[in-house]
């Protein structure tokens, strides 16, 4: 007699479904972490784009984030406030405004890249390395593919 699989298991099959259920358990353990150096999660990706990027301007930002412009402005005027990065005249286009991160920046960014790299040992636990980094390529290929989203805007929430 065959039993019956749990009542989650057929929704569960669903990759959107589960995408979420992995980003909840991963996205409400970093926001708490973050929270101890003052970030939220969408200051973090931001943050952790200016480490990489330093100097693009804001619509470079923006565009590689999927973050409208307001949005933008927002999330760059709060990590101006608390001195983790500033704005300066972009060095080839006098409109553009760009963006870098500070020494301060810098020393919060690598505690929070630390804590969001042990609550992605939590969340992912159940990986190997090697399955780690496979599926972040897959995920990449596939974020690549899907079709284009509107641009995410703060009162959409972290």
């Amino acid at each position: 007699m065959a039993t019956n699989p749990p009542p989650d298991t057929e929704v569960a099959e669903f990759a959107g479904q589960l995408f979420f259920r992995l980003w909840r358990a991963s996205h409400t353990r970093i926001a708490a972490a973050l929270e101890s150096v003052g970030l939220t999660p969408a200051l973090f990706g931001l943050l952790n784009v200016l480490g990489a990027r330093e100097g693009a301007n804001q619509q470079e930002i923006g565009a590689a984030m999927g973050v409208d412009p307001s949005t933008m402005v927002s999330l760059i005027d709060e990590l101006e406030t608390a001195g983790l990065a500033r704005r300066r005249p972009h060095p080839t286009d006098r409109r553009a405004r760009a963006v870098a991160i500070t020494p301060k920046g810098r020393r919060v960014l690598e505690r929070a890249r630390r804590m969001a790299a042990q609550v992605e040992d939590e969340v992912l636990r159940g990986l190997t390395a090697a399955e780690r980094r496979e599926l972040l390529t897959l995920l990449r290929r596939a974020l690549d593919s899907a079709p284009p989203q509107s641009l995410w805007r703060a009162e959409e929430g972290d």
